[in-house]
């Protein structure tokens, strides 16, 4: 009875009986952190893609947040948020408990299921909505855009039979995944893997409006280009769910489904680039490239960009077998004269018909070393750009490397700013990052030096994390070790720290201080790198780096030298300075405040050699000091922080 009063609907609403075969839509609302979904999707599946249902029934899965939202940001359902939401809480199906089941936009209990829960759904009912013939056709065609980035589709839509609307009539079209699998959970019900996933729908999740009136023979053309979200799991599991759904009684009246698309067999894997330091104004990067297809590669177009900039596109013809790794080097590319950081990355585009594959290289630095610091660097790494003007960061991978740390400073010195090196988080075995600083001039009467600050713990006890400091005088061609260490004697803590480390602020022998002696290197223009190689250990941290001549030529012996030490340092009273000068010599001290003001301004008679001045900052308002010592050729500043 109940199946001739929906026919009889289906004549009223369109005006004659409906002639073409229905594909049926069944929409699940499930959901990550649902255990009673968990328990019935496997047997759900299994029923959906059984040979006698698979030719009348389409699945469409919505991640719902019943009973809770999943908190990880991957989720399934945290991805798709506002569609999902839309769907199960806006649209008006009235969902309210997770699973539950709607067939062709109505409760399954329509087509005589006990409940809309899905563990009611079975081949009968399944065949019972299916009978119903449809006043539509769909058709839909559909190809990878070039490069496999998104979806092209071309929908065809004809009426069967004259048709009126009860409401607004839409297509709609659901971009899934047919599996999905993870290896760990994304919700808390135990549920690794899913089907007919909704991960994105076109051109949002209204639809496409159609008209409400049809006649017999009319027909509706129109394309989508559909681009694969950022979190598409895998391509070769993408396909499209179309649906043509009156929005006045929410009634589907036709799906089909346009299945996963077969991956082009001619990929490229693109694996990095490698762009040697330069002091004048061009490079020739190496692009290291391999075959992910199962067809040689015989031609490549490869485009360099600098700093962003396409520079003139390099054609590349050879033999890359299937699976081989190549490494290409690109003629001399002009990369202009700014010292410091730059950019380089990279397209290729592979003639393979019908597809041109391209992808971009997330950028890698290389650095440019134009210009020349006049006597010494000094760098605290307090806030502002990173890398800091004139130094250069050098992550080839782009994987953990090198950043700013705000959470540990030199010997707890505020503000707590230093260089930090990512091992914890660096999984790849052996990955080499580098830190340059900008060149320098160190001619003069002795050896340059190098100074720096530096904290780390091992992660284990067979942790192995290297750190190594090279110097180069012609700008690169050749270098210089110029220190080593690694593993326990790179430590400075004792014991082994199995957390993501930084160093106990209130524990300063949690760092050490570093002196590097740079033999036969005084020249007037050094180059210095420090190098780290990957063990997967823990943190490393690196402050105050001081690289100077202690005799620079034309330049007065007088000229004052960096600080040496400060203790103790924080201070709530007397605080030493040590300093060391080449020769007899006056000099002013000033201690200035956060707000630019001296507090205090005194008149030491320096000796030739070291020198140690006290400071008696007992009664000085809690809060960091800058301390100027100036002797008339020069000047140090050094940081002192004031407690109570």
């Amino acid at each position: 009875m109940k199946k001739s009063l929906l026919v009889l609907g289906l004549m009223i609403a369109g005006g004659a009986f409906a002639q073409t075969p229905r594909m049926s839509l069944y929409e699940e609302f499930t959901g990550e952190t649902c255990p009673p979904c968990a328990a019935t999707n496997p047997g759900l599946n299994a029923l959906l893609a059984s040979p006698t249902n698979t030719p009348k029934v389409i699945a469409l899965k919505w991640q719902v947040p019943i009973p809770s939202a999943p908190t990880k940001t991957w989720s399934l359902y945290q991805t798709n948020k506002t569609e999902i939401d839309w769907r199960w809480s806006q649209y008006g199906y009235g969902i309210n408990s997770a699973p539950s089941g709607r067939m062709d936009g109505r409760n399954v209990t329509f087509y005589g299921a006990a409940s809309d829960h899905p563990a009611n759904l079975n081949n009968s009912i399944i065949s019972t909505a299916q009978s119903y013939t449809s006043p539509f056709s769909i058709s839909m065609t559909h190809a990878w855009n070039k490069y496999c980035t998104a979806i092209n589709v071309t929908i065809t839509i004809q009426a069967s039979a004259n048709y009126t609307s009860t409401g607004a009539l839409y297509f709609r079209n659901a971009m899934i995944e047919r599996n999905i699998n993870f290896s760990v959970q994304p919700g808390t019900n135990g549920e690794k893997d899913f089907e007919d996933i909704v991960i994105k729908c076109f051109p949002n999740y209204m639809g496409t409006t159609l008209p409400t009136a049809w006649t017999t023979g009319q027909s509706q053309t129109f394309t989508m280009s559909c681009t694969l979200p950022s979190y598409t799991r895998k391509k070769s599991e993408v396909a499209l769910v179309g649906f043509i759904q009156d929005d006045g009684n929410r009634t589907v009246q036709q799906a089909m489904r346009a299945n996963p698309l077969p991956m082009p067999n001619i990929q490229i894997g693109m694996l990095g680039a490698k762009v040697a330091a330069t002091c004048n104004s061009t490079i020739t990067p190496d692009v290291i490239l391999r075959n992910d297809g199962t067809s040689a590669i015989t031609n490549m177009t490869i485009t360099p960009y600098i700093d962003g900039t396409a520079a003139a596109a390099f054609p590349w013809s050879g033999n890359l077998a299937a699976g081989a790794t190549t490494t290409i080097n690109i003629p001399s590319l002009a990369t202009g004269t700014a010292l410091g950081s730059h950019t380089f990355s990279y397209n290729v585009e592979l003639a393979a018909s019908p597809y041109n594959l391209t992808a971009q290289l997330n950028s890698v630095n290389y650095m440019v070393a134009s210009t020349i610091a006049a006597d010494s660097v000094v760098q605290g790494f307090l806030l502002g750009t990173f890398p800091p003007a004139g130094f250069a960061a050098i992550n080839p991978n782009n994987g953990p490397g090198w950043s700013r740390a705000t959470n540990a400073g030199g010997y707890n010195i505020t503000p707590l700013n230093s260089l930090k090196y990512d091992f914890f988080n660096n999984t790849v075995i052996g990955d080499q990052d580098e830190f340059y600083l900008p060149p320098v001039d160190l001619t003069g009467g002795a050896d340059p030096l190098l100074d720096f600050e530096i904290a780390y713990s091992q992660r284990t006890s067979t942790s192995n994390d290297n750190l190594e400091i090279f110097a180069s005088k012609d700008c690169g061609a050749t270098w210089t070790s110029i220190y080593q260490n690694n593993g326990s004697t790179l430590a400075t803590v004792s014991g082994f720290t199995g957390i993501n480390w930084a160093p106990n602020v209130n524990d300063p022998t949690n760092w050490r201080s570093e002196q590097v002696v740079l033999t036969g290197l005084a020249a007037n223009n050094v180059l210095v790198k420090f190098v780290v190689t990957n063990d997967n250990g823990n943190n490393l941290y690196i402050d105050n780096i001081n690289l100077r001549q202690t005799q620079p030529t034309g330049i007065s012996e007088k000229m004052l030298l960096p600080v040496v030490s400060v203790y103790p340092n924080p201070t709530n009273g007397i605080t030493n300075v040590r300093l060391n000068v080449t020769s007899s010599q006056t000099a002013t001290l000033k201690l200035v405040n956060i707000l630019g003001q001296v507090v205090m301004t005194k008149t030491v008679a320096l000796n030739g050699g070291d020198n140690t001045i006290s400071i008696d900052a007992t009664g000085f308002t809690t809060g960091v000091y800058n301390l100027v010592i100036d002797n008339g050729n020069g000047t140090a500043v050094v940081k002192i922080n004031v407690t109570e």
